[in-house]
């Protein structure tokens, strides 16, 4: 998924940005979610039908890019963060029924380990495959950031008093703790498999 947000000078303008991008939808038949506000558009890019980014998604973003230099918004890719729940469970299926029905979400197209939210509106909760265990906490958040972003976010969470347990997946994604050993994971689009 690709998200931003662009800065814009007022509500008109922001109304403005967003008929620009939805003609160029249109003409590409392909739809961003957009968020509109007073002084910015908060945009996400998801293919759907195939449960991920594709080169539709590329092609509309850039774009949404020279919409957006033309009607002078600038791109605030540092507030476009985004954030997944992450559940650590030896038994996906034994737990999967009970997050359903707590936040109404359903399995992902094809990944039934993933629980999008059906509007967009929750983080997306996902199972990861660990062992049995106690002695920490088995749920952890995924915070997504743009690639560029992704370092300093890291290096302000050490100096919150937070720790770099691994950076062995970088730049996919880095493993921290907050003092406590509750864990969360700084995420970028890059090196997914």
């Amino acid at each position: 998924m690709l998200r931003t947000r662009l800065r814009t000078q007022g509500f008109e303008e922001s109304l403005a940005l967003v008929n620009a991008i939805a003609t160029a939808a249109e003409e590409a038949d392909h739809h961003p979610d957009i968020d509109l506000r007073w002084g910015w558009v908060g945009l996400r890019l998801v293919s759907h039908d195939v449960g991920g980014l594709s080169p539709r998604d590329i092609a509309l973003a850039g774009e949404i890019s020279r919409i957006a230099d033309d009607l002078g918004a600038s791109a605030q890719p540092e507030v476009g963060a985004s954030m997944t729940i992450g559940i650590d469970t030896a038994d996906a299926d034994r737990i999967r029924p009970f997050w359903m029905a707590l936040t109404g979400h359903e399995p992902a197209k094809g990944d039934p380990d993933s629980l999008p939210s059906p509007d967009g509106q929750l983080p997306e909760i996902w199972f990861q495959d660990s062992e049995e265990r106690s002695g920490r906490g088995r749920v952890h958040l995924d915070v997504y950031v743009p690639h560029d972003e992704a370092q300093a976010r890291v290096d302000a969470c050490v100096a919150a008093g937070g720790e770099l347990v691994t950076d062995e997946f970088a730049p996919a994604w880095w493993v921290l703790s907050d003092a406590d050993g509750n864990l969360a994971c700084v995420c970028t689009w890059q090196a997914r498999g």
